[in-house]
Parts: structure tokens; C-alpha cells; sequence
């Protein structure tokens, strides 16, 4: 009972049989997945047979039981990026109000930053606006979107260099790139310093997603020189604090 409205029973035994299901990788019967959960056998036959019939689980060589059709559906039309922005949202207005700074979240779309939240103090200034796309090899989020590609992905993004400079500090060479990339995987954290625009900074860390991977970064950007010396340490600090904030939310 949540808010003082009964959960439904049936469903609840209904949506922990299927989570035993598919979370089962010994083979078992049906059987003995209801004594794991502690479901009377009858019941779980019954709740079996009803979420094959609706498409939720199929029944697989060998008698065992797989995702079925429907659910095997859902799980396509679920956009992972959106579901880590939805779980994000809340954290970092909390971080942007603690800051005092522009705090934004991105992804990486053919080879560029899609900036999908930004908020904070001085957030209708900032350049950046929500949707926009620019280059990653000079931003805090791209530099961490790139670092946790794989191998193979992030040596075909090297070769499309040299990148044109936007800044005097910008990097733009792919052997000097490749090796700030390590030194943000190796670190956990990445830094533009002015490399997009001039009297820009920012520090930004990964966000992991469901299966381990990074598939998000958020960043805290300032200008150059600030009002108040930036407490750098601090920054990271309360990024990964709303990292992991978001991660467990996921």
C-alpha cells in the first residue's frame, strides 16, 4: 500500500514471476522458481499460462521460458537516453541551486554532444540550448563520451582528425587528443579549459547506464576568471555525488 491505495495481488505475484523468469540462469522449472519466490506451485502455473498467452513470455526450446513478443516490444520503444534524463532532471537543479553554476547533461549522436538538460544560474546566457548539438573533442561532456567509447569506436573518431580549433585551446591534434582521453578515463572526470569558448571552463563526469556503459556525462561549466575562486575538488565531488545519485535512480 502506497499513499493509502491497495496494491492489486494478483499483479504483484504476476510481475514477480515474470522478474524471476527472466532473471533465472540455471535452467529451472517452474516449479522450482515458485518455491525461490515462495508462490504456491498451482499459482504459478496459472500465472505462467496467463503471461505466455498475453505475449509477455514465450516457452523456448528445452521447456524453458524467454521474453515474449509484447515485452520484447516494449523494450524497444524504451529510449534509455530519455529514462536517464527523466532520473537526472531532478538531481541536477539540486546541484545547479548548490553551485550556483550552469549544470547540463549530453549524449553522444553521430560523433556529436546532444545537449538534452541545462539548467542553473545563468542558464538562459549560456550558449548551449536544449537539443543543440555541437563537436565533442572540445567539451568536458564530449571529452567523457568519448573516453568510455570502445576501442574501436573512439579510434574511428580519431582518425576523422586533425579537428579544427575553436579556441588557441583547443585540442586539435588526434595523437594529443587520444592521449587526454586516456587521462579522463583513467581519472574519471574531464576538463575544458576555454577549449569551445573563450572564458568558458568546465569539469564533467560520466553517467553510467543500466548495463555499465556511459552513455550520458554532466558537467558544471563557469566563466573565466570567476567571481570566487572555483574549488575545483569540490566541483568533482558534488558531480559524482549526483552521479551516483542518478545511476542508483536507473
Amino acid at each position: 500500500m502506497r499513499n493509502g491505495t491497495p496494491s492489486i495481488a494478483a499483479l504483484s505475484r504476476s510481475l514477480a514471476m515474470l522478474e524471476a523468469i527472466l532473471k533465472d540462469r540455471d535452467g529451472r522449472s517452474v516449479a522450482a522458481i515458485a518455491e525461490l519466490i515462495d508462490m504456491p506451485v498451482a499459482t504459478a502455473h496459472r500465472q505462467v499460462t496467463t503471461l505466455v498467452a498475453e505475449g509477455f513470455l514465450a516457452r523456448m526450446p528445452r521447456g524453458r521460458l524467454g521474453p515474449g513478443r509484447r515485452l520484447l516490444s516494449l523494450m524497444q520503444s524504451v529510449d534509455e537516453k530519455q529514462l536517464i534524463v527523466a532520473a537526472a532532471a531532478p538531481v541536477l537543479h539540486r546541484l545547479a541551486a548548490s553551485v550556483r553554476s550552469v549544470v547540463q547533461l549530453g549524449t553522444l549522436e553521430n560523433d556529436m554532444v546532444t545537449y538534452r538538460i541545462k539548467t542553473g544560474r545563468g542558464a538562459s546566457d549560456f550558449f548551449t540550448k536544449v537539443g543543440m548539438q555541437l563537436e565533442a573533442y572540445c567539451s568536458g561532456i564530449g571529452k567523457v563520451l568519448l573516453a568510455y567509447q570502445t576501442e574501436q569506436d573512439r579510434e574511428a573518431y580519431l582518425a576523422t582528425g586533425p579537428f579544427p580549433a575553436l579556441t588557441s585551446n583547443t585540442i586539435t591534434d588526434p595523437e594529443l587528443l587520444r592521449k587526454e582521453l586516456a587521462r579522463v578515463r583513467a581519472a574519471g572526470v574531464a576538463r575544458d579549459a576555454e577549449e569551445i569558448v573563450e572564458g568558458l571552463a568546465c569539469l564533467a563526469v560520466p553517467i553510467h547506464s543500466m548495463d555499465g556503459h556511459v552513455r550520458a556525462a554532466i558537467s558544471v561549466s563557469r566563466a573565466v576568471p570567476g567571481r570566487k575562486e572555483w574549488q575545483e575538488d569540490a566541483i568533482v565531488e558534488m558531480l559524482r555525488t549526483a552521479a551516483v545519485e542518478i545511476e542508483a535512480s536507473l
